[in-house]
């Protein structure tokens, strides 16, 4: 015989698995830098265009935070959302922002390269970690929790994911822009 397993054969626990049907998530954004973080700004719709970026105030809201972390002193960067890269943002930058990386500056859309991802988020996620254990779970909105958890994460978490920053793009150069974890 073939090995083929039956349904019988396998233990009630590996065939049984609870599902939330509807995964609560939210969308936020944040800057952060060596030495601070600025505020998490909720986000309550699922697609931003810019508009929406810039009339909802959240870029302005995101460069006051840099502002006060690092007055006259800070680099903005952004990722490749069609938000991001819109024309009108570009010139709101132009005008309101003491210095950014340009759209055509960036490095590629990818999660390996922003601290906020590779890092505080997810991957290595203090923020994601935190949360799965924090006990007991809130029983109030997603967005208290991750609010409770911003405020109480350790500034090392973040400072480490800025100081990272330079090694991973030096890893990405040396692998042509192909897959670079394995050099870090």
């Amino acid at each position: 015989m073939c090995g083929r397993g039956r349904k019988a054969d396998v233990e009630p626990r590996r065939l049984l698995v609870d599902m939330v049907k509807f995964t609560p998530h939210v969308m936020v954004s944040a800057g952060v830098c060596v030495g601070g973080n600025g505020h998490l700004h909720f986000v309550d719709k699922a697609k931003v265009n810019a508009a929406y970026y810039l009339e909802k105030k959240l870029l302005p809201r995101l460069v006051e935070d840099c502002e006060q972390l690092l007055p006259n002193n800070f680099i903005l960067q952004q990722d490749h959302s069609p938000a991001h890269m819109a024309r009108v943002t570009q010139d709101w930058l132009k005008s309101n922002c003491s210095d950014f990386i340009t759209k055509d500056e960036w490095p590629p859309n990818s999660p390996d390269l922003n601290p906020m991802d590779y890092h505080v988020w997810v991957g290595e996620g203090a923020m994601l970690e935190s949360y799965q254990h924090l006990q007991p779970k809130p029983q109030t909105e997603l967005k208290d929790a991750l609010q409770l958890i911003w405020s109480a994460l350790p500034q090392r978490f973040i400072d480490s994911a800025v100081n990272d920053f330079r090694r991973r793009l030096q890893a990405c150069v040396s692998a042509n822009g192909g897959d670079f974890e394995h050099k870090i």
